[in-house]
């Protein structure tokens, strides 16, 4: 399998790098006869280097004592050298060595090439490595390393490959840095043969080794491969734990995340900021506020340092679930905020509508000055005056970033901004002009988003039209289909809808089926439409129907354009009724203490009938009522939304 592996490797060929050449500062530097008394005169003295604080007067000792330097003295100035990120300094000891004739020692050649790429000097450091007479792992790996670290992946699997041809063996060291730079699709490919040649030199059971290796399986998205090299460490630490966990939660597979979270923390894992960080992301796409909480007073507790990467996390972790009240408190507390900081409170704003927060917070970013704005600011500002109906605003920014005002090139996203903005508001032929006009091929994510417009806004001939052209990017997306089936629908033009549908059997595309989630004493139940699946999906239709004939009372009139099916209205009112949002809301109402929100997440958009059920039954329970689906949040209080039913 070495054999493959270097057969892979050794396309690339070793490049020839000069001698280095001396400065004539350098030299004559080198050359000053000062008298000073000798800090090296005895090796001893050299520990105490540091600590005195002589590497000026050691260096001209240096010039003086010429040949006579000692191997020890050498070792201390560049230890203290590499400690200070003394450049001038270093390069003076390196000259010394050349204009003696020294010949140093393999690890005095390791200590210079350490100083060199200490000092961000890559290519010095290489030829220290290339002019080597001997070269030892310790040589190869802080080479490699230095590659690595600074995103030159290329240059260390090429450097990799040399050092398995010159015969050397690598050890745990050499394996953890380059499997850390095998990403993408090709790095992925490499990475599993470096797994096989760390299996044949029996380095698998290796701590830094086998966090490196689940890394790399789960940045790849390979999450079961990493889960079987997680499972067979013999021994865990900290950075293992939270690879596998961050691991699962960017992949989105968030509970998973979470019960392998609680089986280590039973198991007696500590926790770090980071892996606080990732179960944070988890808790974001299930919207498990309580937890979220949890987890939040667990880090107090636990007097976690409070890095930026933690305290954004928990910007996140409250926007997502709900709660911009609690993230805004996070965000004022921080004492240094990152543009993620800014993003992370923006965005979470804008997934509320708050359109108005947004702008506010963004003239206040603007107003500091300490931080600026980048692209993802500005999507994140796009996206609230969209969804907050705040046209007007939100198309003078775009100019602004059109005229370039922000430093910041519009990018795809800004224009699809501007779309859905258009769309939203009603102005389908603006938007759709729009999308002609834009200086990029507009991608099926734009025409969806006018395509979802028309739908809103019952236009069927923009609809057909963009409708069409989307069936033709993407044969494959069962989004498509149904909105083009309802805005048909909504039309009532049952051939049409009935074409599409055939349509859709035909290329076997299969539509997501519509989930919600509702948590009741920290247990999170899920209901499908007209489910049939929960132990009291019984109780849970009677309450459904009870509450319908109770809110009609209150004036609420079922819409039955939401039904999108050639049937008589009091079958499309009891299709209706089995929506998987209502059986969920009802669900967290019978079982939760009286004034106690209720918070539902859905996996697709909120249809606007459960919508309008949604706001009646707040009005009637004088409870709060919070619904997040894919794209927002809405949070009803006695019966008035904030989305103000702009969505």
């Amino acid at each position: 399998m070495r054999s493959q592996l270097k057969e892979t490797l050794t396309k690339a060929t070793l490049r020839t790098h000069q001698p280095m050449q001396l400065s004539r500062f350098l030299s004559n530097a080198l050359a000053r006869q000062t008298a000073r008394s000798s800090v090296l005169q005895n090796p001893s003295k050299s520990n105490a280097l540091r600590s005195d604080g002589c590497l000026r007067e050691a260096l001209l000792e240096m010039a003086i004592r010429g040949p006579e330097m000692v191997f020890a003295g050498y070792v201390a100035l560049l230890d203290e050298c590499v400690e200070k990120r003394a450049l001038r300094e270093g390069q003076r000891v390196h000259a010394h060595m050349i204009k003696t004739c020294y010949l140093p020692p393999v690890y005095l050649w390791t200590r210079l090439m350490v100083f060199y790429t200490k000092n961000g000097l890559l290519g010095d450091a290489r030829r220290v490595l290339d002019e080597m007479p001997l070269r030892n792992v310790v040589s190869w790996t802080a080479m490699i390393s230095a590659y690595s670290q600074k995103g030159y992946a290329s240059e260390a699997l090429d450097l990799f490959q040399q050092m398995l041809r010159s015969e050397t063996e690598p050890n745990e060291f050499t394996f953890a840095t380059i499997l850390a730079t095998c990403t993408g699709a090709s790095g992925f490919q490499l990475g599993r043969q470096v797994h096989s040649l760390v299996i044949k030199n029996n380095y698998e059971s290796q701590i830094f080794v086998g966090s490196s290796l689940l890394d790399m399986y789960a940045k790849a998205g390979k999450i079961h491969e990493a889960r079987e090299v997680f499972e067979c460490l013999p021994e865990r630490d900290v950075v293992s734990c939270t690879a596998i966990i961050s691991g699962y939660a960017q992949l989105g597979i968030d509970e998973e995340a979470i019960e392998l979270f609680s089986r280590l923390q039973r198991e007696g894992m500590d926790s770090n900021y980071v892996t606080y960080a990732s179960v944070l992301t988890a808790l974001s796409g299930l919207a498990a506020l309580n937890h979220g909480r949890q987890v939040h007073g667990h880090v107090l507790r636990r007097e976690v340092p409070f890095y930026v990467v933690l305290q954004n996390s928990l910007i996140d972790m409250y926007s997502k679930c709900g709660s911009v009240t609690y993230a805004r408190r996070v965000f004022d507390s921080m004492s240094e905020r990152t543009v993620i900081s800014w993003n992370a409170m923006l965005m979470g704003y804008s997934k509320h509508g708050i359109g108005r927060q947004v702008v506010e917070l963004f003239e206040l970013m603007r107003k500091e000055k300490k931080v600026a704005p980048d692209s993802v600011t500005l999507l994140a500002v796009l996206s609230g005056c969209s969804h907050g109906g705040l046209e007007e605003r939100g198309l003078q920014l775009f100019h602004e970033i059109i005229n370039g005002e922000h430093g910041v090139q519009p990018e795809m996203g800004h224009y699809g901004c501007v779309i859905d903005m258009l769309g939203r508001a009603g102005q389908l032929q603006e938007a759709f002009e729009h999308i002609q006009r834009m200086p990029f091929e507009p991608t099926p994510a734009i025409w969806g988003s006018l395509l979802g417009a028309c739908r809103v806004h019952s236009n069927v001939d923009i609809g057909e039209l963009v409708g069409r052209k989307l069936l033709e990017l993407e044969p494959e997306n069962a989004g498509n289909y149904v909105i083009l089936s309802n805005l048909y629908a909504t039309a009532g033009r049952w051939e049409d809808v009935r074409n599409v549908r055939h349509l859709m059997k035909e290329k076997a595309v299969i539509k997501e089926p519509g989930r919600s989630w509702v948590e009741l004493d920290q247990v999170l139940h899920t209901f499908h439409a007209s489910d049939r699946l929960h132990p009291r999906r019984g109780e849970v239709f009677e309450k459904v129907k009870d509450l319908a004939l109770k809110i009609k009372a209150l004036g609420y009139v079922p819409d039955l354009s939401c039904a999108f099916h050639d049937v008589d209205d009091e079958q499309k009112e009891k299709i209706l009724l089995g929506h998987s949002e209502k059986l969920a809301l009802a669900f967290g109402l019978m079982g939760s203490a009286e004034g106690v929100p209720v918070r539902v997440i859905k996996n697709l958009r909120i249809c606007v009938d459960c919508h309008n059920f949604a706001k009646f039954v707040s009005k009637l329970y004088a409870r709060e009522i919070s619904l997040r689906d894919k794209n927002r949040f809405h949070h009803i209080v006695n019966g008035i939304c904030t989305c103000g039913d702009y969505w």
